[in-house]
């Protein structure tokens, strides 16, 4: 479990660049994965304080955030597993903070979709340099709700109105200016849609600024979980507004702060992981 344990190719850096996104195959060893197997088990059984489950007629679909503060299998993967230094080669970024973890279980039959949004317009962040890693813990397909993306989405320099998962849950503010989000599944053809079918272990990495969004789980058989962890890099300052979800609001810092702070630790510096230990 060396965090230093994946490789990158420059290829690998040169499409997350250019298209936002990027599959990374292999990258998750089976001891992290068995690790946070555990750690979601645990937090169906007893959510945690920022446990968020979705609306689902059919099937249950599980999610909650920050459990790196308090599941000590969890703080050691966003801590010290190969994404620290993979978030600072996709970003070519001499430091990363982390911004937080989040968990999502589609059980069997699920019906409820994620609706395609983009994340940054509800993160407090000013700065493009945000990334995500998707990780599967089971095997993914389309039928069972693997994730897709808009390539090359995180270059248009546009921010539109941010849109409800659920009718019951987030609500947010109209902001006269704000485009109204696209609605891309019925406009398919017009954007350049990418997803990859997964095994566990495999890691989808994309910018807070791509536009992405999922099916639900149509197999009875299958689980699908995935475990994101979210990363920033060198030009993120701390820039809260009318849509930052409670989540990540950091009552620590000031808007155009850096986001050095015991919620967003530094993890990597200068090309060396930052001691566990000094993560407070």
């Amino acid at each position: 479990m060396n965090r230093r344990g994946a490789t990158i190719t420059e290829d690998q850096v040169l499409a997350y660049q250019r298209d936002g996104v990027v599959v990374l195959r292999g990258v998750v060893d089976v001891a992290w994965r068995k690790r946070l197997e555990r750690a979601i088990e645990r937090d169906i059984a007893r959510p945690g304080e920022y446990h968020h489950g979705y609306e689902a007629k059919t099937g249950r679909f599980h999610a909650t955030s920050r459990q790196w503060q308090v599941d000590e299998d969890v703080r050691a993967y966003v801590l010290e597993s190969p994404l620290p230094a993979l978030a600072a080669a996709l970003m070519r970024s001499r430091k990363v903070n982390l911004l937080y973890d989040q968990m999502f279980v589609k059980e069997p039959g699920t019906d409820t979709p994620t609706p395609w949004h983009c994340d940054h317009v509800v993160w407090p962040l000013n700065g493009n340099n945000v990334i995500s890693f998707w990780l599967a813990l089971d095997p993914v397909t389309a039928e069972s709700g693997r994730v897709e993306y808009v390539r090359g989405s995180h270059l248009w320099g546009r921010k539109f109105q941010p849109r409800s998962f659920t009718k019951s849950r987030l609500s947010y503010p109209t902001v006269p200016g704000l485009e109204e989000f696209p609605d891309i599944n019925a406009n398919r053809s017009d954007y350049d849609i990418v997803g990859w079918d997964m095994q566990p272990g495999d890691v989808v990495a994309f910018s807070s600024w791509t536009f992405h969004g999922a099916s639900g789980n149509s197999r009875n058989d299958v689980r699908r979980r995935g475990f994101s962890v979210r990363y920033t890099g060198d030009d993120v300052k701390y820039a809260p507004d009318q849509f930052t979800v409670p989540v990540t609001m950091n009552p620590e810092l000031k808007p155009g702060d850096p986001l050095d702070s015991a919620l967003f630790p530094v993890v990597w510096r200068d090309g060396a992981p930052v001691a566990a230990a000094s993560v407070q």
